[in-house]
Parts: structure tokens; sequence; C-alpha cells
């Protein structure tokens, strides 16, 4: 009997290549000098590139593999599309950091793929053991990535905290899967919502309790109030790329996963359930908000104001409907690349010194007026105005909360918006309205900046215009990968 047959590979064919992709990096890292360390930048990218492409061949393939367990349906092939965008931008910020700061270039651009093969496997898979093994992968190259800069302490303090809220988050989530195999007798989703449609199955005490807890793990994946308290400080120890890559790629994997399991896989219509999610949404809007204005640091502000971002995508969590899932899936693109952008202008030296604070930026717009522009179209599409993809995505999670009578949640929605108005225009008022000093000994950088990091900031910037002006095709895409859940 052959249990594995070629069939079963063909969805698989992405993280395939990626796996290879990481085998060559780690031997070209033990044969290129110094030098070339470029080498492995082009590798990393040309990995990533050729996985997108097997993935675009993928779609409308409705391949699957293993018994079921492995889907490459249009959700799964639209995010893991988004992970190595993300992937490919990641590696355009990261070349010139990982110079400065004497990071390992190969165990690096290694734990990125299997980072992102991590996150592919959470969002193919229609088995909870699956995407459990999914995200240990991710989670813990993640882990390693943070604590990379080995003799930073901040780096260190980052990636202790992360792996020990980790664990715990990942023990709920294994008793969590453990009681739902309790009470439905399986860990297959379509299995489990068989099982959980007959009469009286949502009242078993396992069930309750078994979702409670993965809804406990999957919270602090995606970082929201109370599951939050790792974001600031893990965000601001991690190497800036780093932190772009989990703000980015890592949060939508979580909601990928938060939709594949939670919202198509375990019927939630009770009105528990959505009283529980509404007081989630409200208060990750809040919370993230109000601590964001406090911030004097831009890499905390940004950390918080990821927490907020999670906050409005649970609005369309509560909502459920086709419509604000595939709102979902625009706003963690749109995100996705907004919030890379932004935290990549963070990874350029300005007279010789990373940015960190508001008066850092000061004086952007005279000495780096490229990146000036470009880090206020990454506020501007944060905030949510027209002709950005923040706008657009915005306006789909409220438009689909208020066309289901969520109207209080929309007006809520919509003042935490208006909130976040001040600390991300504070950036722009900085970056034009404030000079900036130059620090004593300072040369004045004759280059704009790093080829690869202008590159990946320039296309992140002209992907969030478009995404503003032209929105309609991710939208289509978004619409259509949703019909393939129900």
């Amino acid at each position: 009997m052959e249990f594995v047959t070629t069939t079963d590979l063909v969805p698989l064919i992405p993280e395939l290549i990626l796996l290879g992709v990481a085998f060559v990096v780690l031997l070209l890292d033990l044969f290129a000098p110094g030098s070339q360390r470029t080498t492995l930048a082009v590798t990393t990218i040309v990995g990533f590139a050729c996985a997108l492409v097997a993935e675009i061949q993928l779609l409308d393939s409705g391949a699957t593999g293993f018994y079921g367990t492995i889907v490459a349906d249009g959700f799964s092939i639209l995010f893991e599309s988004l992970y190595l965008v993300i992937g490919i931008l990641t590696v355009l910020l990261s070349l010139h950091y990982l110079e400065d700061h004497g990071i390992g270039f190969g165990e690096y651009y290694v734990l990125l793929i299997t980072a992102v093969v991590g996150m592919m496997f959470m969002t193919s898979s229609l088995e909870l053991l699956v995407i459990f093994i999914g995200l240990e992968i991710m989670s813990i190259s993640s882990y390693i990535l943070v604590g990379i800069r080995r003799r930073v302490p901040e780096s260190n303090e980052a990636a202790l905290k992360y792996l020990l809220l980790g664990a715990f988050s990942t023990g709920f989530l294994l008793y969590g899967i453990s009681l739902l195999y309790g009470a439905t007798g399986s860990i297959r989703i379509p299995e489990i919502v068989v099982a959980l449609q007959e009469p009286g199955a949502l009242n078993n005490p396992l069930a309750i309790i078994g979702v409670s807890l993965i809804i406990i793990a999957m919270g602090f994946k995606v970082a929201v109030v109370p599951f939050h308290m790792w974001t600031p400080d893990v965000y601001s120890g991690a190497p800036t790329p780093v932190t772009a890559f989990l703000s980015a790629a890592a949060k939508a994997a979580g909601f990928a996963m938060f939709v594949r399991v939670l919202l198509t896989g375990i019927p939630l219509e009770a009105e528990l359930w959505k009283d529980l999610f509404w007081a989630i949404a409200v208060l990750t809007m809040t919370v993230g908000n109000v601590m964001a204005l406090m911030q004097n640091s831009v890499k905390r502000m940004l950390a918080y104001s990821s927490v907020a971002h999670a906050g409005y995508i649970m609005v369309a969590v509560v909502v459920g409907t086709p419509a604000a899932l595939s709102s979902v899936i625009f706003y963690s693109c749109a995100y996705a690349v907004m919030g890379t952008g932004a935290f990549g202008i963070l990874t350029v030296r300005h007279f010789g010194k990373v940015p960190d604070s508001y008066d850092d930026l000061a004086g952007y717009a005279r000495h780096k007026p490229v990146l000036a522009f470009l880090m206020s179209v990454f506020m501007l599409s944060l905030i949510g105005l027209p002709l950005t993809g923040g706008f657009i995505g915005k306006l789909q999670i409220f438009q689909a909360a208020l066309e289901e009578g969520w109207v209080w949640l929309t007006i809520i929605g919509l003042l935490n918006s208006a909130l976040s108005v001040y600390y991300y225009l504070r950036v722009v008022v900085y970056l034009y309205m404030r000079e900036g000093s130059v620090p004593d000994g300072a040369v004045s950088e004759t280059t704009e900046s790093p080829g690869f990091a202008l590159t990946g900031l320039v296309g992140a910037a002209s992907a969030v215009v478009y995404l503003g002006v032209f929105p309609q095709t991710l939208l289509e895409l978004a619409a259509s990968s949703v019909s393939t859940l129900f």
C-alpha cells in the first residue's frame, strides 16, 4: 500500500521549493566569502519568487494531499502569496542592517525561510495537529530571529519574553485541541464542523472549554487585548527587519489561522461568542491607540498601533459574514505592506544612527527627502486617508459591520481611527516641520539609502497607493478566496 503519492506533494510544491532554497543558503554560507554575502540575499529572494510563481500555478487547481489534510484553495494561496511577498520585502530591508550589526547572514535567511514555511503550513492545513506543527515551526524560528543579536541585552530579553509567553500560548492551544478532540472525536476541521452541528454539541463542556483555550492561544498570536503584553517589548528588542516581518507576516498568519479554524471550522454563532469578540475588538482598538499616544519611541508606537489594527480586523471577525471575512484578507494585505514599510524606514541610518525617537526623525525632509516622503505615505495609509490601501481596508470593514447592524461597534472603530491621527501625523510633523540637530562628529551621508532597502521601501509604498487607487483586483481575489471556505 502506498501511503504517499506524487499527487500528495502537489499542494506542497511552494513549501518544498523554500526548504530546498534554505538548504542551498546553508551551503552557500559555508563557502561564500564575506565580500559576497549579497549572494545569500539574492538566493533567498529568488527562492521566495520561485515559490510565489508555484503558488500562482496552483490557483484554481483545488489540489489536496495527505488524505485532505493539506489543501491549496484560494484562501491559502492568497495568504501564502502574501507571506512570500513580505519575505522578499524583509530580505530587501535586511541586507544593510545585517552588515551594520554583524548578524550572521546564513542563519538569518534560513530562519526567515523556515518561518514562512511554518506560516504556509498553518494556512493550508485542515487538521489541527498539522496547524499546530506549522505554528511551532513559525514560532521557534521567530524566537531565534528576535534574539539573533546575541550580544544585545534588549534583544535577549525580548526573545526570552517571547519564548516564555509563546510556550504558554502553545500549551493553551494543545489543551484546546485535546479537549475538542474529546468532544468531537476528530482533529480534522471538516469532521469537527459536522460533529459540532449535531443537536446539543455546543453545550458540551469539553467543546466550550476547548474552543475557549484555542481562542486564547490565537489571541496571543494576533496580539489582541489582553494577550498583547509581549508586543511592545518584543517589537522594540528585536532587530527592526524582524519586527517588520512579525508585524506583517506573522500577524497575517495568525488571522488566517483564526479564520480557518474558528470562523469557518467551528460554529460560533452563539451570542456568548459574539459578545466576547465584541469586547475583545473594542478593548484592542482602544488600548492600542491610547498606549500608542503615550510613546516617545517610534518603534514602540508602531508596536502599539499594530495592536490597534488587530482590533480593527477583529471588528470584521465579530461580523463574521463572507463580506467581512474578505475584508479581513484585504486589510491584512494592506497592513502588511504599510507596516513593513514603516518599520523599514527605521532600519536606515541617519548620520550614523538608526532612528528610534521622534526627534531622530526631525529634519528628514531636508536630509533624506525620499525616505521622508515614503514614511509619510505609510503614515497616511495607517491613518486611513483616501487613495491609500488603509482607507479601503477600513472602509470595507466598517461597511460590512454597518450592513449587519453593528452600529456602535462601527462608531467606536471610527473614533479610535480618529484618535490614531494624532500620533501618526506627529511623525509627519517631525519629518517636515522640525529641524533635527546633527550629532557631534557625524558626517553627512552622500547616498540616500542602501539600494536594497530603498527598492523594498519604494515597492511597499507603491503597493499601498495601488491598493488605494485600484483595490478591485484584490477585493475580487479576497471574495473568491472566502467563497472556497464555505
